[in-house]
């Protein structure tokens, strides 16, 4: 049997207030002293450095842990064609890992349509350059409205880490990437925030309601800035059963124009 690090995650931890009750999430400070990868993850960090492989194995660490909750047993996390993870069929989750810090946080697809979690340290951006790449003109006006009733908060570092966690939320769900200037946030003192997307195309891969935004929470806490964002259930349309024994379908209409490609998940950034 597979031996897995054990005694350092901790179930909820720091992003318990962010996220439902029905969402479980795992962090940890500390990464393994012997960091346990699967051969097909080992593939994937080959020719990385040993920070970035230790990074990696532990995040994964972490969400190998949650997903023990929901009776899955150890297996490799991997990733897809643009690098977002590969989760269980019934799942969805999320894995963010910034200097010192790895947290995952999973759910059933019953429950949660889509998550995503971030985590930064609660630092101001390095410099101007950076702050106006990843900022609408709107949203850097009230940051600087933000920033003067509170300036003990890296306003502009939560920005980024909001629209992070709006970017792992909606990849899932659409296949499809969504740039810095595709969403706009709204920040809230009392740790809450809002996404107003500016994309044209809001189609989703399963077939429901466009999505037009996404509600989100955020905390300080411990030297780090932690955003969240849960998509709840989506009504979609329902999919077609094979026929039963003795009946007969109907053949569908032939099509009048192409079906689209499927486009596998994108990734982080």
């Amino acid at each position: 049997m597979t031996s897995l690090p054990t005694g350092e995650p901790v179930l909820a931890g720091l992003l318990h207030p962010l996220l439902p009750p029905l969402v479980t999430a795992v962090d940890t400070f500390h990464d393994s002293a012997v960091p346990f990868l699967f051969p097909e993850e080992e593939a994937l960090v080959a020719d990385a450095v040993a920070k970035r492989r230790q990074e990696f194995a532990t995040v994964r660490h972490c969400a190998r842990t949650a997903l023990a909750g929901y009776a899955w047993p150890p297996a490799p996390i991997l990733r897809g064609t643009a690098g977002a993870p590969r989760w269980p069929d019934g799942m969805v989750g999320s894995l963010t890992h910034c200097d010192g810090y790895r947290a995952a946080a999973v759910a059933r697809d019953t429950t949660v349509a889509s998550l995503g979690i971030d985590a930064e340290p609660a630092e101001p951006l390095r410099d101007e350059g950076t702050l106006n790449l990843v900022t609408l003109p709107a949203e850097r006006t009230a940051l600087r409205e933000l920033a003067a009733d509170r300036p003990d908060i890296p306003w502009d570092r939560l920005l980024f880490s909001a629209k992070e966690s709006v970017y792992k939320a909606w990849s899932p769900l659409t296949g499809r990437w969504l740039g810095f200037e595709d969403a706009h946030i709204t920040l809230r003192p009392e740790g809450t925030f809002t996404a107003a997307l500016l994309v044209t195309d809001t189609t989703t891969a399963d077939g429901g309601p466009p999505l037009t935004g996404f509600d989100g929470r955020w905390q300080i806490r411990d030297g780090l800035l932690l955003t969240a964002v849960t998509v709840p259930p989506r009504a979609v349309p329902p999919r077609a059963l094979p026929p039963r024994a003795g009946t007969v379908r109907t053949p569908p209409p032939a099509p009048t124009e192409p079906c689209p490609s499927d486009t596998d998940s994108a990734a982080g950034r």
